[in-house]
């Protein structure tokens, strides 16, 4: 049986023109910067915050979010 590797998530720092839609969205892990971009508080994605993370990707508006699996 293979473990679940938890889900880290990425900010694309240039496409990002901050919007603020991932730091009201998940709070718990992004906030903003004195200039409105987010700063991720943590990269690991928690599995009980699993669904809010892809929303939150879901809603960037210009696809500066991600999240995606660690290598093995």
């Amino acid at each position: 049986m293979e473990m679940t590797r938890a889900r880290t998530l990425r900010i694309d720092r240039i496409a990002c023109t901050g919007h603020g839609l991932c730091a009201e969205l998940l709070p718990e892990l992004v906030h903003l910067d004195e200039w409105g971009y987010p700063v991720l508080a943590q990269a690991a994605v928690p599995a009980r915050l699993e669904s809010h993370a892809r929303r939150a990707v879901a809603a960037c508006p210009v696809l500066a979010l991600r999240t995606e699996r660690p290598p093995r």
